[in-house]
């Protein structure tokens, strides 16, 4: 959890983001950005969404795992290295967070653990609707008011696992942007990191006056200090921990 004047963990009520449209734009690697400003989607509320699920072929595989258990009983005794992704297995909190750097200098996080929820309608103009901690359809949304872009600099949009077991590899995650214009925009959080604990995402910046959102889906072994290390954010990081549900 990061500590830093001028800013109070605070809940907010849910906010529109405008009508979805029906089309989407990727975010790949080989096509890694989008220009907000060029699809007249640089105003009015813009939604971000994490969500995940258990992938098929883990399911599968837990079955044929069982078949093979029946006829060598002995594998019973043997403990595997990271088991698959089933609510009787592991529960996997997944939590969406944002860095922020605003024009005047200053610097936040937006994140559940810790309860910083930030502020829609007053600095840093981003806002976390709430903590979801089971994966639901409607998994978790920050929401960023594009109206006062002139005082946004940079955001850096991060997953990470919450003091639970590393797998990102046993979950299909995704996180998408709704603007209040134009196609929503999709990243895949499909590269296979087994053993990571958080990913930076994307980063939405303020170059010259035009909003370009870019993917990164760069995992990393730690935490929200070696996500900071990585982009130079340079807040300072301490041991957080969420109220129990």
């Amino acid at each position: 959890m990061a500590f830093w004047d001028g800013l109070f963990p605070g809940r907010t009520a849910q906010f529109d983001s405008g009508s979805a449209a029906s089309n989407s734009i990727g975010l790949t690697r080989r096509r890694p950005s989008v220009s907000l400003t060029k699809q007249g989607a640089a105003t009015g509320n813009l939604r971000v969404n994490l969500s995940w699920r258990m992938r098929t072929s883990d399911i599968e595989g837990r079955s044929r795992q069982s078949g093979s258990l029946l006829r060598h009983p002995s594998k019973l005794f043997k403990p595997e290295v990271v088991q698959a992704h089933t609510q009787g297995v592991v529960n996997v909190d997944l939590d969406l967070g944002c860095m922020y750097e605003l024009a005047d200098g200053s610097k936040g996080v937006i994140q559940p653990l810790g309860g910083f929820f930030g502020s829609l309608n007053s600095p840093p103009y981003v806002n976390l609707s709430g903590d979801d901690r089971f994966g639901g359809s409607s998994g978790e949304t920050i929401f960023v008011n594009l109206d006062h872009r002139e005082a946004i600099k940079r955001l850096l949009f991060f997953v990470y696992i919450y003091d639970q077991t590393p797998a990102f590899d046993r979950t299909h995650a995704k996180v998408t942007l709704y603007p209040s214009n134009g196609p929503r925009i999709e990243i895949e959080l499909d590269e296979r990191a087994p053993q990571a604990r958080s990913c930076a995402v994307l980063t939405v910046e303020n170059v010259k006056d035009e909003l370009v959102v870019r993917r990164e889906v760069k995992f990393v072994y730690g935490f929200q200090a070696e996500l900071d290390r990585l982009y130079g954010w340079g807040l300072q990081w301490g041991r957080g921990y969420k109220t129990k549900a």
